[in-house]
C-alpha cells in the first residue's frame, strides 16, 4: 500500500503560493498539510484562518490542519468552517482531550492527536480508539528544515502495536525530517501518512520528489 503524502506548505513560497497549491493539485499528493502556530504553543508564527480559507477555495485536495497552539478548542468550530477536511491538536494543550477530539468529529471533520517527540504513546491508551489520526512529530515542532529523531522509529512501532491492541482504525502519520532516505524505515515501522514541506518544496522539481515519496518501495520482512 502506497503511503499517503501530505506536503506542508509551511515549506511553500508565501509569495506565490496559489501557485504552489497548484502545484500540490496537480501532483500525486493526497492532502495538503497546514501547520498553524501561535508563538505560544511553539516559538513560531505561522498562519490563521484566512489563509485556511483562501487555501480551501483553490485546493483540491484534503486539508489537514495541525493546531500547534494554545487552547485549541477555542478555534476548531472557525478551522472547520474554514475548509479543514481534518483537525489534528496537541496532546499535550488539551485538558479534556476526549470531548475535544468528539467535539472535531461533531464537526464533521476527522480527528487527530498530535505527540511532540518526547511524550509517550501509551498515553492515547484510552483515547486511542475514538481517533481518526494520531501525528508523531519526529521533530521539535515550530520550524522546518530539523533534523529528524532516530528514536522516532522505534515511537511509530509502538503505536502501531497500540492501535492493534485496541482495534483503533487511527492513521499513523509522521512530520517532521521526512526525505527518500527514511521513508522506507518510516513507512515499515507502521507510518501510513508522510508529511513533507522543506524537502518537497526545496527540491529542484518538487513535483517529482513528492512522486518519489509515493511510490516509495518497501522490502517487509518476513
Amino acid at each position: 500500500m502506497k503511503p499517503i503524502l501530505a506536503p506542508s506548505i509551511l515549506a511553500a513560497d508565501f509569495t506565490n503560493l496559489g501557485r504552489d497549491i497548484e502545484l500540490i493539485n496537480q501532483s500525486q499528493a493526497d492532502w495538503i498539510h497546514f501547520d498553524v502556530m501561535d508563538g505560544h504553543f511553539v516559538p513560531n508564527i505561522s498562519f490563521g484562518l484566512p489563509v485556511c480559507e483562501a487555501v480551501h477555495r483553490i485546493a483540491r485536495k484534503p486539508l489537514d490542519v495541525h493546531l500547534m497552539i494554545t487552547e485549541p478548542d477555542r478555534y476548531l468550530e472557525a478551522f472547520a468552517k474554514a475548509g479543514a477536511a481534518h483537525i489534528t491538536v496537541h496532546l499535550e494543550a488539551c485538558t479534556h482531550l476526549h470531548r475535544t477530539i468528539h467535539h472535531i468529529q461533531e464537526l464533521g471533520c476527522k480527528a487527530g492527536v498530535a505527540l511532540n517527540p518526547h511524550t509517550p504513546v501509551q498515553l492515547l491508551e484510552d483515547i486511542i480508539a475514538d481517533l481518526d489520526i494520531v501525528l508523531v512529530m519526529t521533530v521539535n515542532p515550530g520550524f522546518g528544515g530539523q533534523k529528524f529523531i532516530e528514536h522516532s522509529y522505534q515511537k511509530i512501532a509502538a503505536l502501531k502495536e497500540l492501535i492493534a491492541q485496541h482495534r483503533s482504525h487511527a492513521l499513523i502519520e509522521v512530520d517532521g525530517g521526512v526525505n527518500e532516505q527514511n521513508t522506507p524505515a518510516l513507512i515499515q515501522a507502521g507510518a501510513q501518512v508522510l508529511v513533507a514541506g522543506n524537502f518537497v518544496f526545496s527540491s529542484p522539481n518538487p513535483t517529482l520528489t513528492i512522486e518519489n515519496l509515493k511510490n516509495t518501495v518497501v522490502s517487509y520482512k518476513v
